[in-house]
């Protein structure tokens, strides 16, 4: 199993269900090991990935000596009362093996991280009460142990802290919403900081430690629903001798509540990508789509537009949708059409923009690489080629759109060898601040080279106009921006309905590798 684990911890932590042991055993091997098969009984019917947890403390230290032997303290008592020596721990933990579970162990002194190195345990649990117990955290990270770590009662300072120096020393970690109340009630359980953590600490899994009453199943499905992978429950097993705490689940309950997460799994399917969709769902959804159908007469090699066409169900098997058509496709009637004819994909030559446009996207993604230059993380684009998409690496600009209030902010990126043709506003004064690459930028006619850091004050009325040699991304700051604002030397440019197409990505579309 270690080896295993080794081999590749990325899926380590994929629909883990650990069962919590801690002091159940009582002591008792024997009980330890009905606790551990019968709980294996359950999981066999389910197809996910299990784990069992033992707890260790070394009490001739982890107790103070003046404490020893004290009936009036709770944890003295009963972890006194229930320890056990090295031979019956391991005794536990190679069933838990041999019955195939990932062997797990919270430690809660440096002792006992000597002994869970000893005993081979695949993964290091910190409790709650540890997470910031620095001593212990600093040597858990020393060994070479995956590590679970629940966060009942942290701070996110505390939980930055603990991240951070995992983080930097290459520990492969899980965090786990929990909270410390045994049992913990409905109102208390919120499972709403599975999407804090999921959120503010994005590389890191995520899980939930339960502790509500074991036969509440909800819990379990809203923390699949939210996009927990590790999930954790104290488990034991009712004899004459022993009882069952509040918050542990018994072998009944266990399958219950496992249940309940295979169906909220099923129900939830896909994670991090969009979903396959069936036959089915895409032959419904296209009989309720429009077809496009000849409005007139249409000759051959017209061009297929809004102006002779129009839109009506019910469609026919090849027939060109409503959904198709775009501005950025092109569609070329190869022969003659009648009216109230269905448009079918094989009487029609198909051009794609969407691909030029694709190509411009990535080569200004590439220099916003490698500027250096931070944007916003919801970023409204924009494409101005002023004539047409096919000169865009001549004549043009990307703009992203970050204010527009009674003050504005842009981002211009050039390309290389790019222009932005002769221009001037009449409503707004621009400030632009080179921030990247080299800008010449033309003034009433006078041309003058700037470099990042340079500034330039373009006034209302100012005809002006920007190129690059190499490429570059300054910043523009002015008063509101108007869409109608902008008055062109070249009437060709005034006529074109379609320069400018505007669009909205996502900061992560920066580091895609191909778009």
């Amino acid at each position: 199993m270690e080896h295993i684990l080794k081999k590749d911890l990325s899926h380590i932590f994929d629909n883990l269900f650990v069962f919590e042991m801690a002091n159940n055993h009582m002591g008792d091997v024997d009980h330890g090991l009905r606790i551990i098969r019968e709980i294996h009984e359950v999981c066999v019917s389910f197809p996910f990935r299990f784990a069992f947890k033992l707890q260790y403390r070394d009490l001739k230290t982890f107790i103070h000596p003046d404490f020893k032997g004290r009936e009036d303290v709770k944890y003295v008592k009963r972890f006194s009362e229930t320890r056990m020596d090295e031979q019956r721990l391991n005794v536990l933990r190679d069933e838990m093996e041999r019955l195939g579970f990932i062997p797990i162990c919270t430690p809660f002194d440096e002792n006992s991280v000597d002994l869970v190195e000893k005993h081979n345990f695949s993964i290091i649990k910190i409790a709650s009460c540890s997470f910031t117990d620095w001593p212990l955290i600093e040597r858990i990270a020393r060994t070479d142990k995956p590590i679970i770590a629940s966060t009942a009662a942290a701070s996110l300072d505390d939980i930055d802290k603990v991240a951070s120096f995992f983080e930097h020393r290459g520990k492969h970690f899980c965090l786990m919403h929990c909270v410390g109340e045994y049992p913990t009630g409905k109102e208390n359980l919120e499972l709403n900081q599975i999407d804090v953590l999921k959120q503010r600490y994005a590389g890191a899994p995520i899980g939930f430690s339960t502790h509500e009453h074991p036969d509440n199943v909800a819990a379990i499905q809203i923390a699949v629903g939210k996009g927990a992978v590790v999930f954790e429950r104290h488990v034991g097993v009712k004899t004459e001798q022993y009882a069952v705490n509040a918050y542990s689940s018994t072998p009944e309950q266990i399958h219950r509540w496992l249940s309940s997460a295979k169906e909220a799994l099923d129900m939830c399917s896909t994670k991090n990508n969009r979903r396959e969709f069936s036959q089915k769902e895409l032959s419904d959804l296209r009989g309720l789509r429009r077809g496009v159908f000849a409005k007139g007469a249409v000759k051959k090699g017209e061009k297929i537009g809004l102006s002779n066409t129009f839109f009506a169900i019910p469609n026919v098997e090849d027939q060109l949708l409503a959904n198709d058509m775009s501005k950025y496709t092109e569609f070329i009637a190869n022969r003659d059409l009648k009216s109230n004819e269905p448009l079918m994909v094989r009487d029609l030559t198909t051009r794609d923009l969407r691909k030029r446009v694709l190509q411009i996207i990535d080569s200004v993604r590439k220099i916003l690489i490698d500027s250096k230059v931070n944007i916003p993380n919801k970023i409204d684009f924009e494409l101005s080629h002023h004539y047409g998409i096919g000169e865009f690496e001549k004549w043009g600009a990307a703009i992203i759109n970050c204010i527009n209030r009674e003050y504005c902010k842009k981002l211009i990126v050039l390309l290389p060898g790019q222009r932005h043709p002769v221009h001037y506003h009449k409503k707004k004064e621009e400030t632009f601040h080179v921030l990247y690459g080299d800008v010449t930028i033309s003034l009433k006619g006078e041309e003058k080279d700037h470099k990042a850091g340079d500034i330039i004050v373009v006034e209302r009325g100012v005809a002006h106009s920007f190129r690059s040699e190499r490429g570059a991304i300054f910043e523009e700051v002015s008063t509101t921006h108007y869409k109608d604002d902008s008055f062109y030397e070249d009437e060709k440019i005034l006529k074109n309905n379609d320069r400018k197409t505007e669009m909205t990505f996502w900061s992560d579309w920066l580091y895609k590798t191909a778009l």
